[in-house]
């Protein structure tokens, strides 16, 4: 089985400071890093790292050529992957505390170049029963469903940043929904996690859903009643970038392997323990084998 990841690539600015800005405050921060980063990427990465066979598809300007040298130094297949002679990649400006927490601002550039005639291309080296992994960080993502639907793709979609795409789309062509407690809000109006379930479930009874709660840990659903929870490995986080989006590689690559829904919250925890003990984003992706030296699974 392949696994196509359409998806973002951006270069992080990562900034450390004591606080977030506050509005009209100017605050020096302690120093910047420069990081290969976007959500698309960042799951690509992990998807690779735990041992998936994952296609990135995206858009990257002439300065993030080195995006790309990531994903196949990682392991990712990038023949999908096109770069824009007239426009600058994404980026994320990134703030990051003493406590690890982090505030994001995106720009989408390239990432919103996404055409038609791409995702007509890039869909037609994938067929029934191959993961399709989307993000919102690209334009066009409601065509891409429609068409991934139509040809029997498995659809897995992390709605994130949430805004009115998200609550355009039509999310029961989707088999995954992997979203936080605030997404998950959005969408249904419920702040509890049963809830939250329970709503997303009565609307899409055959999707899969599953919910990270940050330091609660995270919750796996479907339709048919089977339902598992994990907590979190306790770890220093000096930046929790990449947190989620390791969590959804190591998932889905587990889900895949054979691993029931409670093993393989367990496996990504693990990962995404030890991604936000380390620097940057897609740089802080641990390997499998990483994971499973770490002591965490037992």
């Amino acid at each position: 089985m392949k696994v196509l990841n359409f998806g973002s690539l951006n270069i992080d600015y990562v900034y450390t400071v004591e606080h977030f800005v506050r509005a009209g405050e100017t605050l020096a921060s302690a120093k910047m890093d420069q990081f290969p980063g976007g959500k698309g990427l960042n799951q690509s990465v992990a998807f690779a790292r735990a041992g998936a066979c994952v296609y990135h598809a995206g858009l990257v300007g002439k300065e993030g050529e080195f995006l790309r040298s990531l994903l196949c130094d990682s392991g990712v297949d990038t023949r999908f992957v096109r770069t824009i002679s007239d426009g600058s990649c994404g980026h994320a400006i990134i703030q990051v505390t003493p406590a690890g927490e982090n505030c994001i601002l995106l720009y989408g550039g390239a990432n919103h170049r996404v055409t038609e005639d791409m995702i007509d291309e890039v869909l037609s080296a994938f067929g029934e029963g191959d993961l399709l992994m989307l993000q919102n960080e690209i334009n066009g993502i409601d065509t891409i469903i429609d068409k991934a639907h139509t040809k029997g793709m498995r659809i897995a979609l992390n709605p994130s940043p949430f805004n009115e795409v998200i609550t355009g789309l039509d999310l029961s062509k989707l088999d995954y929904l992997i979203l936080n407690e605030t997404e998950g809000c959005e969408l249904t109006g419920k702040t509890e996690a049963d809830e939250i379930i329970n709503a997303l479930l009565f609307r899409y009874p055959d999707i899969k859903i599953i919910l990270t709660l940050g330091s609660q840990g995270s919750m796996y659903a479907d339709g048919t009643g089977d339902r598992a929870e994990h907590g979190i490995f306790k770890v220093k986080a000096v930046d929790t970038t990449a947190a989620g989006d390791t969590f959804t590689g190591f998932f889905f690559t587990s889900i895949m392997n054979g691993h029931a829904p409670n093993e393989a919250l367990a496996i990504a925890s693990a990962a995404s323990s030890i991604a936000v003990s380390r620097m940057g984003a897609a740089p802080s992706i641990p390997t499998m084998e990483e994971v499973k030296a770490s002591g965490y699974l037992v």
